[in-house]
């Protein structure tokens, strides 16, 4: 299982340049430029993360992106539930369906211990303190 994937990624790096703006707009075209990622893989992300209420987007001339909502309040578990979906380490199926031991299943206690867990780390780690820590 891949925690992280390659979306999830250029969607973070995207948002920590857009957080270094504060309050302007970034141009698509400057964030292609500064992140030597690909434009239509970019634009993808950054509509996506539009319609998600992560980003705000301008038309025209002058025109591109800003946070829609501070970046302290941007976590990286709703990024990751945006891109791949729920987190989850273990479905419990056996054969197609719900194993039958999942009510008395000690590892799967444990594995869920874990998820949530994970979860929480995840939750703490904001588009805020990604920019404080990496400059």
């Amino acid at each position: 299982m891949k925690l992280i994937t390659r979306d999830t990624d250029y969607a973070i790096r995207a948002l920590i340049f857009i957080a270094k703006y504060k309050n302007k707009i970034v141009p698509a075209s400057q964030l292609v430029k500064a992140l030597k990622i690909p434009r239509p893989f970019l634009r993808k992300l950054l509509q996506r993360l539009n319609r998600e209420g992560i980003l705000k987007s301008y038309k025209g001339s002058g025109g591109g992106f800003l946070l829609a909502k501070p970046g302290n309040k941007i976590n990286i578990i709703d990024l990751i539930k945006i891109f791949r979906g729920e987190l989850k380490l273990n479905e419990c199926l056996f054969k197609k369906s719900i194993c039958p031991n999942i009510k008395t299943c000690v590892l799967r206690k444990k594995i869920n211990n874990i998820e949530k867990y994970v979860i929480s780390q995840l939750k703490s780690i904001t588009i805020t303190t990604l920019l404080r820590e990496g400059g």
